[in-house]
């Protein structure tokens, strides 16, 4: 009688939730000020952010590689605000943080991936300011229109299929445990932390978009004003210094206020341990507060957007006061 072999099937079944819940801010007092903060924070964002696009549109004095870049930048602004606030009002104001396992990976892809593009729009914006400065003979050569637009799609394509394989990832995962998540939205950390399984390869995904539009990024920038000071050395008047510079200084401000409280939160995190709503409260504002300020430092910082302001409202003044004067003869 020959003997036989039982062979048991292998359970590749993955347990997956149908819901995780956000836990948000924890027993903070007056948290729900927070969330109404945020609501103003995003029509503000909404009108600045249009308002910029508008102007850019119309004004043919901005229809240069510059302006493309800083439009793009608009647009990216709008696209994180109104992914990330209205999401946290829905939840937390109206009690409503439970979500679906698919709406979940969802939310995290569009997060991140606005984020990483906030990242990048300000490494295009960098790479422009290198160019017109380092370059000014060789700038509308390199530096054209279409190019700028070639540059911006690839920055689109290449977050879009890093985050799709992050995402993608988590999908590996077992969640046979806790369904609380320690965020505001559906954050890559806090999840895939929460699963029971190998998660090794999501931590080397976490580290690796973190190097790849944080400090990678930041390191390029850095760089490129590291070449555009030595170039303004060379620049003979304190005039002509004074004047390529104060290009720069838009740019500078929106650097510093995107990179400096991210780039310090998660050195940080490494060194000491943060309280959930510290976290919590400074991703949230890096995400949201940005979008707001940047349309309104480089319409105040920037000559050219002044001046395309000032040239709007003066046609408008004087197609007002032509029609006033027509409707007067007749």
């Amino acid at each position: 009688m020959s003997s036989q072999t039982t062979t048991l099937p292998v359970n590749n079944t993955f347990v997956r939730p149908q819901m995780f819940y956000i836990s948000g801010l924890h027993d903070m007092p007056f948290a729900n000020y927070f969330y109404i903060f945020l609501f103003i924070v995003l029509i503000l964002t909404v009108f600045s952010n249009v308002f910029l696009l508008v102007l850019i549109c119309f004004a043919s004095s901005l229809h240069n590689p510059k302006y493309i870049a800083v439009s793009h930048l608009a647009l990216v602004d709008l696209c994180t605000s109104v992914t990330v606030i209205p999401k946290v009002i829905e939840m937390f104001l109206f009690n409503s943080s439970f979500i679906t396992y698919e709406a979940c990976l969802a939310g995290m892809f569009f997060v991140h991936f606005f984020n990483s593009m906030q990242s990048l729009s300000l490494v295009i914006l960098a790479y422009d300011r290198l160019l017109a400065i380092c370059l000014p003979l060789r700038y509308h050569s390199i530096n054209t229109n279409g190019r700028m637009i070639i540059i911006i799609l690839s920055a689109w394509m290449f977050s879009a299929v890093t985050f799709s394989i992050m995402v993608l990832l988590i999908t590996r995962l077992n969640f046979c445990g806790s369904i609380v998540i320690n965020s505001y939205f559906c954050d890559h950390g806090p999840v895939f932390r929460l699963a029971c399984n190998d998660s090794s390869p999501n931590i080397i995904m976490g580290f690796t978009n973190i190097a790849l539009f944080l400090f990678l990024p930041l390191v390029f920038i850095l760089f490129t004003y590291l070449a555009i000071g030595l170039a303004l050395l060379k620049i003979a008047t304190a005039e002509g210094r004074q004047k390529a510079l104060k290009t720069c200084t838009s740019h500078i401000l929106l650097v510093a206020l995107f990179y400096t409280p991210l780039a310090v939160t998660y050195s940080a995190t490494y060194v000491v341990s943060f309280h959930p709503n510290a976290r919590i409260l400074n991703n949230s504002l890096s995400a949201t507060i940005p979008p707001l300020l940047n349309p309104i430092i480089y319409t105040l910082k920037t000559e050219e957007m002044m001046d395309a302001i000032k040239n709007r409202l003066k046609r408008k003044l004087e197609k007002q006061s032509k029609n006033i004067s027509a409707f007067a003869i007749q």
